[in-house]
C-alpha cells in the first residue's frame, strides 16, 4: 500500500514536470504559427546595460497612452491594449481597456504604470509583456555593440518583430534598418576578425 502511494506520487510528479513545460511550448508554438506580426519601434533603454548575458533588453517608443476618458485607471493592474498600425506600418496602441476584447481584434495584455489625469485627458504608462530578445552567446557582444550603435544613431531605425495572439506576444526578431540583428552581428564579427 505504501509502495503504491509512493509510486503514484512519483508518477504524478514526473507527469507534472513534463506537462508544465509541454503546455508552455504548446502556447508559444501556437503564437508563432497563428500570431499576427507587428513591428514595434524600439528606443534606447540604457546604452551601457542593454545587453545582459544572452539577451538584449528592449524599450519601446510608445510607453505612454493618451486617453480621452476619465475612467479610474490604477497603477499595477493588468489591462488590454488594442493594436493597430501607423501610416509607416509600425505598431501603435490605439486604446486601453479594462475588459478583455473579443477575438476579432489584436491586443496585448499589459501592465499599467503611472497614471496622470487632468481635466481634459488621462495618460497611462504601460509595461509590455515582452522586453527581452535572446541570442546565442557567440554573437552576443557583436549584437550588443551593433544595437547600441544603432540606437544612438538617429538615422537608423530599430524595431522588434512581435507575433501577437490572444493578448500574448513573442519577439521573433530585432531589426536594424530592416536587417535582422543576428545577421548584423555576424557581419560585424567578420569585420572585426579581418581587422585583427
Amino acid at each position: 500500500m505504501k509502495r503504491t502511494f509512493i509510486l503514484t506520487g512519483f508518477a504524478l510528479m514526473v507527469g507534472l514536470q513534463w506537462f508544465i513545460p509541454g503546455r508552455m511550448i504548446f502556447y508559444k508554438e501556437r503564437i508563432l504559427s497563428e500570431g499576427t506580426e507587428y513591428r514595434f519601434r524600439t528606443e534606447p533603454f540604457d546604452p551601457y546595460d542593454a545587453f545582459r548575458g544572452k539577451y538584449i533588453h528592449l524599450a519601446f517608443n510608445q510607453s505612454t497612452v493618451q486617453l480621452k476618458d476619465s475612467a479610474n485607471w490604477n497603477q499595477g493592474e493588468m489591462i488590454f491594449a488594442l493594436l493597430s498600425e501607423d501610416s509607416s506600418g509600425y505598431a501603435m496602441i490605439t486604446e486601453l481597456r479594462k475588459e478583455e476584447p473579443g477575438e476579432d481584434v489584436d491586443y496585448l495584455k499589459v501592465t499599467s504604470g503611472y497614471v496622470y489625469q487632468d481635466s481634459a485627458s488621462t495618460s497611462v504608462s504601460i509595461s509590455y509583456p515582452f522586453d527581452r530578445f535572446y541570442m546565442e552567446e557567440s554573437k552576443a557582444q557583436a549584437a550588443d555593440d551593433a544595437y547600441n550603435q544603432a540606437l544612438s544613431d538617429t538615422s537608423k531605425v530599430t524595431y522588434a518583430l512581435v507575433l501577437v495572439h490572444h493578448g500574448e506576444g513573442i519577439v521573433k526578431e530585432v531589426f536594424i534598418d530592416g536587417v535582422p540583428i543576428k545577421k548584423v552581428a555576424i557581419e560585424r564579427q567578420k569585420l572585426e576578425e579581418q581587422v585583427q
